[in-house]
């Protein structure tokens, strides 16, 4: 029992205290939080936007005429493009190709980790937002634009906050998702959390200690943010019975 418990103690001595290894966790780390929340803000911008266009070109006349209707078809073919071709291959092979490919003279790995997490996280986005949109009652689309507020206006002011509400668990789940799938990021050799951890597992030739840490670091953020998410969605029902 001594001799297992001294192995385990030699362990955590090499993967954390030695040479201030801790340090490679921490920094790893900050890097996974930050492509993550940029990522997200920029998936939810995009899936905003398309979810609008959708929604705007589902919902138009049939026999409408004119050159914003002939913009508004393009739009929308270029957003079902845009969500089949991110939707339909993996996002490690977005991530190769937007490192290797399309930023292929760049080598700031954060920057291109964001913009690839950030657009395939839209195209989910969109569709969350879109069913959204479509689960609120249209006689809210009617009475905005009864009260003098144009499309856009109705649509900011009265549909998308409502729309939100309806779909904040789904969003909720997005973001706990494209949290741990930041760990790709290793392919590209951004150095995030799971990076320092092969490192480490590198120079020690020891994979239990350093591994399970990360698997433990993102098993807290998840459940961090779950628990954020139940009591954001209590207060949001206790609001609405007001």
């Amino acid at each position: 029992m001594q001799a297992w418990l001294a192995d385990i103690a030699a362990d955590f001595n090499q993967s954390f205290i030695a040479e201030d290894r801790w340090m490679m966790y921490l920094s790893g780390f900050t890097v996974t939080i930050r492509v993550a929340v940029m990522a997200l803000i920029l998936g939810v911008a995009i899936g905003i936007i398309i979810a609008v266009i959708r929604t705007s070109h589902d919902s138009r006349r049939k026999n409408a005429k004119g050159a914003s209707v002939v913009l508004l078809n393009i739009a929308d073919w270029f957003c079902r493009v845009y969500l089949t071709v991110i939707r339909g291959t993996p996002m490690m092979v977005q991530l190769l190709i937007m490192y290797f490919v399309i930023f292929a003279s760049s080598r700031n790995q954060i920057l291109v980790a964001t913009l690839a997490f950030g657009i395939n996280s839209g195209a989910y986005v969109a569709e969350i937002v879109r069913s959204g949109i479509q689960s609120v009652d249209p006689g809210q689309m009617e009475a905005g634009r009864s009260l003098g507020l144009n499309y856009r206006q109705t649509m900011t002011k009265i549909i998308i906050p409502q729309a939100i509400r309806n779909i904040l668990p789904a969003l909720g789940n997005e973001m706990i998702t494209l949290l741990k799938d930041t760990s790709l990021v290793t392919v590209i050799g951004c150095r995030d959390i799971t990076k320092a951890a092969l490192n480490i597992q590198g120079v020690t030739y020891q994979a239990f200690m350093p591994l399970v840490f990360v698997a433990l670091v993102y098993l807290t953020c998840v459940l961090i943010l779950s628990k954020l998410l139940a009591r954001l969605e209590r207060r949001m029902r206790a609001s609405d019975r007001r």
